[in-house]
């Protein structure tokens, strides 16, 4: 989940072209030694606070999202067995910072927005080194919408973001508009990405995937492994991205005023946590296809099913290997 103007991006690697099969499978872990080490099946009447915090602000992410983020069922809602992160077209206020930006005891001034959302983390609760993260969720359709599945590190021990990292397990934009420049005339991409480098010199990699057409707003399972010295990442099973150590350690420190971390793997070697929320407009959707926020068909939501993460009980290779 971005969090500075996509205008400014520099040393950026994006690509994108992979389509899956329809009905692909789930790729699960498949050998001995993985162990599942957070699930989440949402099945009970509320969110499980023992497990996610629950963000309330109005501060637009740093893109100028257009949403207020807050703890209400109306946004926040278990049900059936899934959650809905539910935006909806109505003008809310509160504080113009996120809570990691608020000095203590100081108020930040408020700030009106004409959405409001739901967004969620297991910051404080839950975070792992390395593993499998696998989440199974529907997707919000609309120009506008922004859906992320994404991780970030508990502490920012190589500087402020993104000198710490940031892995977006899935982020998608304007889902299943009808769009001119589009493949196949329809918005259907979905990005892995990853995020690193320094405040003045931003390096990220991105790779797209396209949902199969026609199923843009059905389930859909979005799974990363990350093991120390590369990034994979699939739909539905089948794998669209890898971005290997020695892509990141390098981009880090060309042309950069802040030295890479001398620690082989970073930024990527330290615990992080899960986030999950549905943002409504912001530079990258309103920048891009038919541009802006369509209003209508509010409120939408962002859908999970469930979230299952491993990590491997015995070695964890470079490679992702588990191994006695």
């Amino acid at each position: 989940m971005k969090k500075v103007l996509f205008t400014v991006l520099l040393g950026f690697s994006v690509s994108s072209g992979f389509a899956p099969a329809a009905g692909a499978e789930s790729a699960t872990p498949s050998t001995d030694g993985w162990k599942l080490v957070f699930s989440e099946e949402f099945d009970g009447q509320q969110l499980d606070k023992s497990k996610w915090t629950v963000y309330r602000d109005c501060w637009g992410g740093g893109n100028q999202e257009r949403q207020c983020y807050t703890g209400r069922l109306e946004n926040i809602l278990v049900h059936d067995g899934v959650l809905d992160l539910n935006a909806r077209l109505e003008t809310a206020t509160g504080p113009s910072l996120s809570v990691e930006m608020r000095q203590p005891g100081v108020e930040p001034p408020p700030a009106t927005k004409p959405f409001t959302s739901g967004k969620i983390s297991t910051k404080g609760k839950f975070s792992l080194t390395y593993g499998r993260v696998e989440v199974r969720a529907k997707l919000p359709t609309g120009q506008g919408v922004w859906p992320a599945i994404w991780l970030l590190p508990d502490q920012f021990v190589y500087g402020e973001w993104p000198g710490s990292g940031e892995i977006d397990v899935m982020e998608a934009v304007n889902v299943g508009i009808h769009c001119a420049d589009c493949p196949g005339g329809i918005q259907n991409n979905v990005y892995g990405t990853i995020h690193y480098g320094s405040v003045l010199h931003h390096q990220w990699q991105q790779k797209a995937a396209q949902l199969p057409k026609g199923t843009e707003a059905d389930w859909h399972t979005y799974t990363i492994d990350w093991a120390p010295g590369r990034i994979k990442w699939y739909l539905d099973g089948r794998e669209y991205n890898e971005i290997k150590l020695s892509n990141w350690r390098d981009k880090l420190q060309k042309g950069s005023t802040q030295l890479a971390p001398s620690i082989l793997n970073a930024p990527f070697d330290r615990p992080f946590y899960l986030l999950l929320n549905f943002a409504v407009g912001g530079q990258w959707p309103e920048g891009h296809d038919l541009g802006g926020v369509v209003l209508k068909d509010y409120p939408k939501s962002f859908s999970v099913d469930w979230v299952h993460i491993y990590q491997c009980a015995k070695t964890l290779t470079k490679d992702g290997d588990c191994v006695a």
